[in-house]
């Protein structure tokens, strides 16, 4: 089934059942994104387009590719850019970042953002159906794949950023830096305050010295169970 969730400032989101849906993960990356103000960027991975209409809506001068490698799942991907009338700023490309060099030159994008898969094909809960479980699983491509095409595609000097599970950090950091990728800024999510963290928000830079900057937790509630101004501001919640 299919229906159209609303986001804010005007922007729309066609979801279906049959696919992986628009989360807390990628909402709380679109908000943790640092592009420059034109900046050309790629959405590795990028499903539905959630997180790409996501940047779009942020940023309003930025251009965004987003890469998916099931067929149908691009096909939403473009109605929702076509949805929100970002035609001019939001081009899907249906490919395999594992062929990363067939698809773009070198150093084409000065900004990565990726919500990659999480678990191993063995580990996690195993999501229902095919689309959900390429987009849960390192099904159609594991992580050190997804890290090796973000460090082939952005320039020198540039950006790439991802959301991911605490517990597989050290593998990701692992891999970045074996793709001179060196970790800058790292964030990790809560629930609450007494909470372990759910999610990791991590960016790093393309050919930059040693030194990364521990940012202070997001909490999703606060002490009361309510959630917390900074969650409701990344949401937008006073716009629905």
């Amino acid at each position: 089934m299919r229906h159209i969730d609303k986001l804010w400032g005007g922007f729309s989101l066609i979801q279906d059942d049959r696919f992986f849906k628009l989360g807390q993960d990628s909402m709380l990356l679109s908000a943790f994104a640092a592009p420059s103000p034109r900046a050309k960027i790629l959405d590795l991975g990028c499903g539905n387009g959630a997180l790409s209409v996501l940047l779009c809506a942020r940023h309003p001068h930025i251009d965004v590719t987003g890469l998916e490698i099931q067929p149908d799942v691009a096909q939403l991907a473009q109605e929702n850019a076509a949805l929100n009338q970002l035609d001019a700023r939001m081009h899907i490309v249906c490919g395999d970042l594992k062929q990363h060099k067939q698809l773009f030159p070198t150093g084409a994008f000065d900004y990565i953002i990726c919500n990659p898969p999480y678990f191993s094909q063995d580990s996690g809960y195993p999501a229902k159906g095919e689309n959900r479980y390429t987009a849960r699983q390192e099904a159609a491509c594991s992580a050190e794949q997804v890290v090796r095409a973000a460090a082939y595609f952005v320039k020198y000097g540039g950006r790439v950023a991802f959301v991911y599970r605490p517990e597989r950090i050290c593998q990701l950091i692992f891999d970045m830096k074996q793709c001179d990728l060196e970790p800058k800024r790292l964030r990790f999510v809560h629930q609450h305050a007494h909470a372990v963290p759910s999610a990791v928000l991590m960016e790093a830079r393309r050919g930059s010295a040693p030194g990364v900057q521990v940012l202070p937790p997001l909490f999703v509630c606060g002490e009361d169970g309510a959630q917390t101004d900074e969650y409701r501001t990344i949401y937008h919640r006073e716009e629905f």
